[in-house]
């Protein structure tokens, strides 16, 4: 085998490890067990584990930013969002343990790193909102909070999605997108809060007295 191809192998190898175990609980050893070779060779090609999980990262960062960005290029609102979904959810099903390493393992450097995407895409979703908000005569600023919504709204049904796979992801983004857009099409420009509750929460919080005396325990028609 050429010193590509070996590569190569141990990167696919590592993905499927560090998906398994994480980064923490995964080894060398084990590595190089199921590539069939040597610990040395892990070493010689990445200098370690921590070099094997850093290019794995990298990897799936850049195929998954290059399909969002791809998604989001082009006309029309609506589209671009329901590109945007499906590239994620097709990203879920077909790397999963790309996908399963940038999530769960946010107090690496990945985690930051797909923190990173997510701001990118926020603000590429801002900029469509922002057309969408001048065009219904709404105030345009808000947009970077709509934009934060959609975007975690998208990402969390994702991680969500990656356990379940079920319903088929072109009906998940089909009822991400329709959330998204019938609710553009009934908003409010100046919401509001219920009376009560602004005037229940703006204050500041006493959670020791709010509890003394109550029964926390779960009971019938309890959650």
């Amino acid at each position: 085998m050429t010193a590509a191809k070996r590569r190569q192998q141990l990167i696919e190898v590592g993905r499927r490890i560090f998906a398994e175990y994480g980064y923490d609980s995964a080894t060398v050893e084990e590595i190089a067990a199921v590539a069939g070779v040597s610990k040395p060779v892990v070493y010689e090609h990445f200098g370690g584990k921590e070099g094997l999980y850093a290019v794995v990262c990298d990897r799936e960062l850049a195929y998954l930013g290059a399909e969002i960005t791809e998604s989001l290029q082009g006309e029309g609102s609506r589209r671009r969002i329901e590109r945007a979904a499906m590239a994620l959810l097709r990203y879920v099903e077909e790397r999963t343990d790309g996908f399963r390493i940038l999530v769960r393992e946010s107090s690496t450097a990945a985690g930051g790193s797909y923190s990173t995407l997510l701001n990118d895409a926020t603000a590429s979703v801002t900029y469509i909102l922002e057309e969408e908000f001048v065009n219904r005569g709404f105030d345009p600023v808000t947009a970077s909070v709509y934009a934060q919504a959609l975007v975690g709204m998208v990402s969390g049904t994702a991680q969500w999605w990656l356990d379940v796979r079920t319903p088929p992801k072109e009906e998940v983004a089909a009822h991400i997108v329709n959330l998204c857009f019938n609710g553009l099409s009934h908003l409010d420009p100046r919401p509001t809060l219920e009376a009560d509750v602004r005037e229940k929460y703006t204050g500041p919080s006493s959670p020791e007295g709010a509890l003394v005396g109550r029964d926390m325990r779960p009971g019938p028609g309890r959650p």
